[in-house]
């Protein structure tokens, strides 16, 4: 017989390591896009720097980044999905337990293992993207910077020279930030537009999630449920991403945020672009979590035949939902 420590260990483990398969994956796409970026100059100023460029992709677009978050649900599921359903968010263990799918005793131990595996996710992606990391943050002051000599000269920095600390040029492979409007409005997307766009996005996916974990329902037969829980949040990408990111996982963005800061890019990864951005994609998925079960507890669980959900189950036991 299993004892409660051991089911804990299990559950811990699985959840960590179906957190660090999404994040790897998730982390990667995202590295591998944004260090691929060229800028191709259209016309030449002074000392060769250019006056009008545009960006090509060298490895992918927002496209790749969309298909590699929903495949990487997918493969996190297929690992952790056996043993605890593979909740791998924070917000859907917190919307499960309030939804009494999950006992309350288990809700700190799954979200300190997701916690984990994406902050180790973080460490495994940057060792493995260090070099490109410095180099594009090198090309970016190169860019950014002309001296004016004594003499009137000017003088551009090396792409050679590394920068002593990291910069927000990178942070986005592992954070989540509001877009800005253009490059002539600097101003970004308000917290509270962040925050609405949290709560839609993670709101939409519990309550799929309940749909798909719900035999009573049209729920997907033998295992194909993470497969639509990939498609799942393909589509949230493809439809609500743009704004800052979709992380609609508070283990998604707070790990890989704190790995930022002790890695090289310090405080500024917690004040860009201001000090309470960083609770948007912590705050707003748990309540859009919540949200999203009570909806489809409300609209479609509550009038299912309790004939028939005696003799089906209360399913709730597929991609996340367990």
């Amino acid at each position: 017989m299993v004892s409660k420590s051991e089911m804990t260990l299990r559950d811990m483990s699985a959840e960590f390591l179906g957190t660090m398969v999404l994040m790897l994956f998730g982390l990667g796409v995202n590295a591998q896009v944004t260090l691929g970026k060229v800028s191709v100059p259209l016309s030449q100023g002074d000392l060769g720097r250019s006056v009008e460029k545009i960006t090509e992709f060298q490895y992918g677009d927002y496209l790749s980044i969309n298909f590699g978050w929903g495949v990487a649900v997918m493969l996190a599921v297929y690992v952790a999905g056996g043993v605890t359903g593979a909740h791998i968010n924070p917000a859907v263990t917190i919307a499960m337990a309030c939804r009494r799918a999950l006992p309350w005793s288990r809700v700190v131990p799954f979200i300190a293992a997701q916690m984990l595996g994406a902050f180790v996710a973080s460490a495994i992606v940057y060792g493995v993207y260090y070099e490109q990391i410095q180099n594009v943050e090198a090309v970016e002051a190169a860019e950014s910077k002309i001296f004016v000599g004594v003499d009137g000269t000017k003088h551009q920095v090396k792409s050679s020279d590394k920068a002593s600390h990291h910069t927000m040029a990178t942070a986005g492979i592992f954070g989540t930030y509001p877009r800005s409007f253009s490059n002539l409005v600097p101003e970004t997307i308000s917290n509270w537009t962040g925050l609405l766009d949290q709560i839609v996005g993670t709101a939409i996916l519990l309550l799929v999630i309940c749909a798909v974990g719900d035999v009573r329902n049209l729920a997907p037969q033998s295992n194909i449920g993470p497969m639509v829980v990939g498609a799942l949040v393909l589509m949230i990408g493809l439809s609500f991403g743009s704004n800052c990111g979709y992380a609609i996982n508070p283990a998604r963005d707070l790990s890989p945020r704190l790995f930022t800061y002790v890695a090289g890019w310090g405080s500024q990864v917690f004040k860009d672009p201001n000090t309470l951005w960083y609770l948007v994609p912590v705050v707003g998925p748990i309540i859009g979590g919540i949200l999203g079960v009570i909806t489809y507890d409300q609209l479609i669980s509550r009038f299912h035949d309790p004939e028939t959900e005696s003799e089906l189950g209360s399913g709730d036991d597929l991609a996340g939902v367990k």
